[in-house]
């Protein structure tokens, strides 16, 4: 039975993630900030309370599991957030990645395989006439966050080449679905929508830039592609992983807005405004559909759904 690793087990991916192996013969081990009781539904989990920023802690744990796959969710992930903690968002993304590689590496953990999760927003500024983006489009991120991912990134590229790490770097684009938190847009319209049916504010919705437009793909698909590129994805490469669809923001909410009972307004909000944002993101995603076959199989209108039922 092969051993499976999952930093940020309890994170929106992580979740997702780990119940889509659950049926497969792995023993399934993930960390956790803080201490909880492994889930008596999923006995398959074994959940360790490990702070990956201390590296005494990731050898430890390392050490005594000795996984077959690692899956690097762990990060610092909104783009808001790094532009008010630039340094923080940097930093810890980096260190988090660099004590599991120096780790793997330490422990002479030879065979272990990486996936390592960088982002679509290292792409940054992409020119009209450079859409869809693919792997070798260059890179001009707009936020700290996407500087983080870029370091994430290369870490991982500088340990495959230099230490023949078995590494895989996947550059997901905007991924939603339910239990997302609502540092995200879609999460953000749905759980306003979702108070405003509840009448526990008034019926106006605030918002950032509705004319920006995103390449959404539902979580559940995203895990699916983890997965399959864990399988048959080739070590030291890097896959987009995105839908190959974008929308406008403002029809995303829209969208919402037409499952909902109430009449809304919108309103603007500039503290929902970035100092620098991207026009649009658009995913080539032909080099991770021929090497494993994946496809997106979840609509739109599904992930819209089933995040406004959650919240």
């Amino acid at each position: 039975m092969k051993k499976i690793f999952i930093t940020g087990i309890s994170g929106f991916v992580g979740k997702f993630l780990a119940e889509s192996l659950l049926n497969l013969p792995y023993e399934i081990h993930g960390t956790v900030r803080e201490s909880k009781s492994n889930d008596e539904t999923n006995t398959k989990i074994l959940l360790h309370k490990v702070d990956l920023l201390k590296k005494e802690e990731v050898l430890h744990v390392l050490g005594d599991t000795k996984p077959d796959y690692i899956y690097h969710l762990a990060a610092l992930t909104s783009p808001a957030q790094s532009f008010k903690e630039p340094l923080k968002v940097i930093y810890e993304n980096a260190l988090l990645e660099l004590n599991i590689l120096e780790s793997v590496r330490e422990l002479n953990l030879l065979d272990t395989k990486i996936l390592v999760t960088s982002s679509a927003e290292v792409y940054g500024k992409v020119e009209s006439a450079d859409l869809p983006v693919n792997e070798k489009t260059p890179m001009r991120p707009l936020s700290p966050y996407g500087v983080s991912k870029i370091t994430q990134d290369f870490l991982a590229l500088q340990n495959f080449l230099a230490y023949n790490t078995n590494v895989l770097r996947v550059r997901p684009f905007n991924h939603i679905g339910p239990g997302q938190m609502p540092d995200f847009v879609v999460p953000a319209f749905a759980k306003q929508i979702a108070e405003i049916e509840k009448e526990l504010k008034e019926p106006v919705i605030k918002v950032g830039n509705l004319e920006a437009k995103r390449d959404f793909t539902d979580v559940r698909d995203i895990v699916r592609a983890y997965v399959l590129l864990m399988e048959k994805g080739e070590v030291g490469d890097v896959y987009n992983i995105g839908s190959g669809q974008s929308y406008k923001i403002l029809d995303i909410l829209n969208m919402l807005l037409s499952m909902c009972t109430k009449e809304i307004k919108i309103a603007i909000d500039a503290n929902l405004l970035r100092p620098s944002d991207i026009p649009e993101t658009l995913c080539d995603n032909t080099k991770i559909t021929s090497f494993t076959g994946w496809k997106p199989e979840i609509s739109i209108e599904k992930s819209l759904k089933d995040t406004l039922d959650y919240w």
